[in-house]
């Protein structure tokens, strides 16, 4: 057994926390830990050093164990975020959005474990050539950013037949329904990031997370807008899924019209949006299982909701009688 396998299993509820940038801070990732899951600080492509060991020293004065996650896509601008994380002996650290093999020896060498959240089965597959210790199948029902182009049930059916390796699976896992439907299926755990992004410990502003317990499973958009209305270098094959507001309604389907139409002016107001919490333009990233969650809560809380998934499995045994 991997070390990674070693702690997935050691999990009293199998549900990793997405490390979703702008939410998922040392409170929200030593909260899900505490809970019987595994936290994960997300580190943004904007993130200062000063951040990561901020929220990085909150998660440790717990005493819990936690993740990191970071864009691969960003780090060669700020390597430092992966040193500031690494100072806090992370028991799994995810290398997304571009090729982790530049940082995987550095990580190793801390004694962490190395997962990959991939979109396609090409990603994976050269994820798993890059030597990985773990997958994340990310279905296009998933929020935040990540490929938009194959839905979660048969990304994972693809990605399970390719390794044996661990592989989580995020994308509309959100109830404990959900959860065991993906473990029936194979995978080692759910990777949950809309739940808790919308909990009492995610760095949310509260006008965000009321915004993500009211809408419904239709009431989200994958699109590129946001991040060029913001300026930001994302790899054009990943899209950002939020909730659709005004500036989406304009320009969601419109994303080549708007790389002509971007002005200084249009990014510092969307920029001013997100530090007002204005939702008419600000992006809220969350995945359709928005639809699912429908009161403030706890990460406790999120986790008690999950722990039916055995009942759920149990019942699916009168298939094998």
């Amino acid at each position: 057994m991997t070390d990674l396998e070693q702690t997935l299993a050691g999990l009293t509820v199998p549900v990793v926390g997405a490390p979703m940038a702008g939410a998922a801070g040392g409170a929200l990732a030593a909260a899900i830990t505490a809970g019987g899951g595994l936290g994960l600080i997300g580190v943004g492509n904007v993130a200062t050093v000063e951040q990561v060991r901020t929220e990085g020293a909150i998660a440790a004065a717990t005493g819990h164990r936690i993740g990191f996650g970071l864009m691969c896509w960003s780090l060669p601008q700020n390597p430092e975020l992966l040193d500031a994380a690494l100072e806090f002996d992370p028991v799994v650290v995810s290398l997304s959005f571009g090729d982790p093999r530049p940082y995987l020896a550095k990580v190793r060498d801390t004694g962490a474990a190395v997962i990959a959240q991939v979109g396609t089965r090409a990603e994976a597959l050269d994820a798993l050539e890059a030597g990985v210790d773990g997958l994340v199948v990310r279905g296009s029902e998933g929020g935040g950013h990540g490929r938009g182009v194959v839905s979660t049930l048969p990304l994972l059916q693809q990605v399970l037949d390719l390794t044996d390796k661990p592989v989580l699976v995020g994308g509309g896992v959100a109830t404990a329904r959900g959860l065991a439907a993906v473990l029936a299926a194979g995978a080692s755990a759910g990777w949950v990031g809309t739940p808790f992004a919308a909990c009492a410990e995610s760095l949310f502003r509260p006008e965000l997370k009321e915004a993500v317990i009211a809408a419904d499973t239709d009431q989200t958009v994958y699109t590129r807008a946001f991040d060029i209305a913001q300026r930001f270098d994302w790899p054009q094959i990943y899209g950002g899924r939020a909730l659709a507001n005004e500036f989406s309604d304009e320009w969601a389907e419109r994303t080549d019209a708007l790389e002509e139409a971007v002005t200084d002016e249009m990014t510092a107001t969307i920029k001013q949006a997100r530090v007002d919490a204005d939702l008419s333009m600000a992006p809220v990233y969350a995945g359709e299982s928005a639809g699912l969650v429908d009161r403030a809560r706890t990460a406790a809380q999120v986790l008690e909701d999950f722990t039916p998934f055995r009942e759920h499995l149990r019942a699916a045994q009168r298939w094998l009688d």
